[in-house]
């Protein structure tokens, strides 16, 4: 991920609306590809205040009216009359209710964190599209919350009215319960869990949009080979397995986290986000001061890889320095890195064909 600057010279970053140095609006340009700083011309129209870009542009619909989102369409791209929706923005279905108190700031999270996981995608070149688009596998966000009672919320929450993050077919569900800080915390601790993100909810449900868009059909053998038969057992014994009975001892040897044990799907998910953690991390410390880095799009596996671990070994003790949970826990053991390295080469293919 790269810093950007204002028009006033101050360094802005990634999620800005506003530039804290002169006041300026920020917004992201899409021909720039790059936050910049937009110039308001009146009536919601705008252009970008890079001189030797200036196109006129339109802000999001769910930056102009509900301040979730910081990306602009080009102007000549905007239906008359719809709700200019951005290259992200117009993937959601379902929005959480905003009459619910809370919601709004839960859903600025997840857009944050989405436009990050976007960002990479974009990065790598890889292949996703609408059913407007006419894209094989249409994918679509839905954000949503349980339906809780006022009162004895904890007795009565029954399983219709639970929302499972998750993925099926091309569809993937946030339960916004997950951009509550603390509720998070608290999963993340039960269940043992290293980290808990927000935004590795979203790279692990893309591995598995991922997995339909660039495995399925395709090199399912090879696939198969690495992560085991997603056929056998099927997906909900596997489930029950693993919830009854927990990961096997030693898992850490071939696995990148417990949950991976419990079927190949889930193996190759958590695979992808671990593949989708080294690349955002590397490209940061490549449009950094650091010396010696590489540039993650361009790099081979093993120049990556290492790079990542030396990183995680940086970023690490100055977490631990702040007290903090450590930046790269996991520990990379040559049977994962074969794994990781599989997602590697299938998604610098999809790059490759599809330039």
């Amino acid at each position: 991920m790269k810093t950007f600057h204002c028009n006033c010279g101050a360094v802005v970053f990634f999620e800005n609306t506003m530039c804290v140095a002169c006041g300026s609006e920020l917004g992201w340009c899409p021909c720039c590809r790059a936050i910049r700083t937009i110039v308001n011309d009146g009536n919601e129209q705008y252009h970008c205040g890079d001189a030797a870009c200036a196109t006129p542009l339109t802000r999001c619909h769910n930056y102009a009216v509900e301040q979730v989102c910081n990306r602009c369409l080009p102007t000549l791209q905007v239906t008359q009359g719809a709700d200019a929706l951005c290259d992200y923005c117009r993937f959601n279905d379902t929005i959480p209710d905003l009459s619910v108190d809370g919601n709004l700031a839960k859903w600025r999270e997840i857009e944050r964190a989405k436009r990050r996981v976007f960002y990479t995608f974009d990065l790598l070149g890889l292949p996703y599209g609408s059913a407007e688009d006419g894209f094989g596998t249409p994918l679509s966000f839905d954000f949503k919350g349980d339906r809780e009672p006022r009162r004895f919320l904890w007795f009565n929450v029954g399983e219709h009215e639970q929302v499972y993050t998750g993925h099926a077919n091309g569809k993937v569900t946030i339960n916004i319960r997950e951009a509550d800080d603390v509720e998070r915390e608290k999963a993340r601790v039960s269940f043992g869990e290293a980290h808990r993100t927000l935004i590795g909810h979203f790279r692990h449900e893309m591995g598995h949009y991922f997995w339909d868009v660039l495995v399925k059909g395709t090199c399912e053998s090879d696939c198969i080979a690495l992560f085991g038969d997603h056929e056998n057992p099927d997906y909900g014994t596997a489930l029950q397995r693993y919830y009854e009975n927990g990961a096997e001892p030693g898992w850490q040897s071939s696995y990148i986290s417990a949950y991976a044990t419990m079927h190949p799907w889930e193996d190759f998910a958590e695979s992808f986000a671990a593949y989708l953690d080294m690349v955002s991390v590397v490209d940061v410390a490549f449009h950094s001061p650091l010396a010696d880095t590489v540039d993650p799009v361009q790099a081979d596996f093993g120049a990556m890889a290492n790079q990542y671990a030396r990183l995680g070994l940086l970023l690490n003790e100055m977490n631990r320095s702040m007290g903090l949970i450590d930046l790269v826990p996991e520990v990379y053991t040559a049977g994962i890195l074969e794994k990781i390295e599989f997602v590697h080469r299938l998604l610098r293919g999809a790059t490759a064909r599809a330039t």
